[in-house]
């Protein structure tokens, strides 16, 4: 198991560690690096590549399997789009702090054991801490590849506000690294450890997938699936680690690293072209255009 889990003295299942009280929220607004790139359109770009990442950790893909096998094999890219509006809600939506809360509770009974026999919850602070790691190296990672790059300080910065994004679930913050520096010495020893797992393997393999929602008609999914599914598949084997992706057994040509870049390029150069507003996912930019009228009406009082 990579994660380390405090058990009850009566049985061998990981008990969560919760926030000793009411976690108070702090601001994390319109003037935080979070607001500016965590609802970002090119994030769906990442997504798959933080999928994977996610589930290289044992203990993630056991829980996937055993509790939501169903939904993700018939319908991945349905689990993996309906997973981003609470996320986001942490940071964007009105109430964070009860978002947090309510998303942290929706794990409260995932929990079961590995193949190998080892208890497993959810809501272990280590487990879950990885998920969220992987949201915020997505973060830094889709503005190098298809943005502007962060500097150092501002990578600093995102860091530190992603301290706070994680309060808000309410668990113990035990295992957060206490700055960047560590946070990436943290993010090295994690690569190091995680491993192919049964779900990665499926996603990897993926051909065929259904729509995921039922606004989109079946056969104009035909249509788009191979471009999408093998589009996201490539684009996860370039922009992984490369630590991870010689584990999954991934393949890179030079011929695909000219192509990555052209694509970068592409988007790049795009996105200069959309107003400011159109560059996020229709909930967030409803969520920020909500909290503009509140300030506005703020500073008018």
């Amino acid at each position: 198991m990579l994660a380390a889990h405090t058990t009850s003295p009566a049985a061998d299942t990981p008990v969560p560690e919760f926030a000793p009280t009411e976690v108070r929220v702090q601001g994390l607004g319109p003037d935080s690096l979070l607001w500016d790139h965590l609802g970002d359109l090119r994030g769906l770009l990442t997504i798959f590549r933080i999928g994977l990442l996610q589930n290289m950790h044992p203990a993630v893909s056991r829980a996937l399997e055993q509790h939501s096998g169903d939904v993700f094999l018939k319908n991945p890219w349905n689990r993996l789009l309906r997973s981003l509006p609470p996320i986001l809600g942490v940071i964007y939506g009105p109430d964070p702090g009860a978002i947090g809360r309510r998303v942290r509770d929706y794990h409260a009974n995932i929990k079961g054991h590995l193949a190998t026999g080892e208890a497993y919850h959810a809501l272990s602070p280590d487990l879950f801490f990885w998920t969220h790691a992987t949201f915020v190296e997505g973060v830094i990672s889709m503005t190098a590849r298809f943005g502007k790059p962060l500097t150092e300080r501002e990578q600093a910065q995102l860091y530190e506000e992603s301290i706070e994004w994680y309060r808000r679930y309410g668990l113990s913050m035990r295992p957060v690294p206490p700055d960047y520096a560590s946070f990436q010495r943290y993010w090295d020893g994690m690569l190091d450890t995680l491993v192919p797992t049964p779900i990665t393997d499926h996603a990897i393999k993926l051909r065929e997938t259904p729509p995921p929602f039922e606004s989109i008609p079946k056969p104009v999914w035909r249509l788009l699936d191979p471009m999408v599914t093998g589009f996201s598949q490539w684009l996860a084997r370039g922009t992984l680690p490369e630590k991870a992706r010689v584990k999954l057994g991934m393949k890179w040509s030079r011929f695909d690293e000219v192509l990555l870049r052209m694509f970068c390029t592409v988007v790049r150069v795009s996105f200069r072209l959309l107003p400011k507003e159109w560059r996020y996912l229709p909930m967030v930019r409803e969520w920020r255009a909500q909290r503009a009228q509140a300030d506005k009406v703020a500073r008018a009082e």
